[in-house]
């Protein structure tokens, strides 16, 4: 089994052009607004995109739980792609690897087709992330731009 396989993908047609849905995901105010699953919330700290720059931020979630977060962009394409490496992190008692995402941003007419696709070290690795909602997370994630774009 490849890397490959130990990943997670989703794909939604975003109601936006593909510029105004990169600068969702690129400006700090914006992603704010919509950033995570159903019920949190993200403050973003810093925000530096470009290869080797990092967003730092913090979701809360609907529990009160705090939850840093740590990203290192690897490449940037404007308006095409990012892929970033999200670091290591705990939650509870049980720490996660890091993985990598990538984001794809292809134009539909007046909308833009994304794919969120996040890569583990292993099948271990996924199904912690699984068990944590990563899956439901990141659709949730994605209908939360929708719906922020659409205002």
């Amino acid at each position: 089994m490849t890397q490959e396989n130990f990943s997670i993908a989703h794909t939604r047609v975003i109601g936006a052009t593909r510029k105004r849905v990169w600068q969702a995901f690129t400006d700090p105010e914006h992603i704010s607004e919509w950033w995570g699953p159903n019920g949190f919330t993200t403050e973003t700290e810093t925000m530096d995109v470009r290869p080797g720059g990092a967003w730092r931020s913090v979701m809360r979630g609907p529990d009160g739980e705090t939850y840093p977060n740590h990203f290192t962009y690897k490449e940037v394409v404007e308006p095409e792609r990012l892929v970033y490496a999200h670091g290591d992190f705990q939650v509870g008692e049980t720490w996660y690897k890091g993985f990598t995402s990538e984001v794809m941003f292809e134009e539909e007419g007046r909308k833009t087709k994304v794919t969120l696709r996040a890569v583990f070290a292993s099948e271990e690795e996924l199904e912690k992330q699984k068990m944590l909602g990563a899956d439901e997370g990141g659709a949730q994630t994605l209908a939360r731009l929708d719906s922020y774009l659409s205002k």
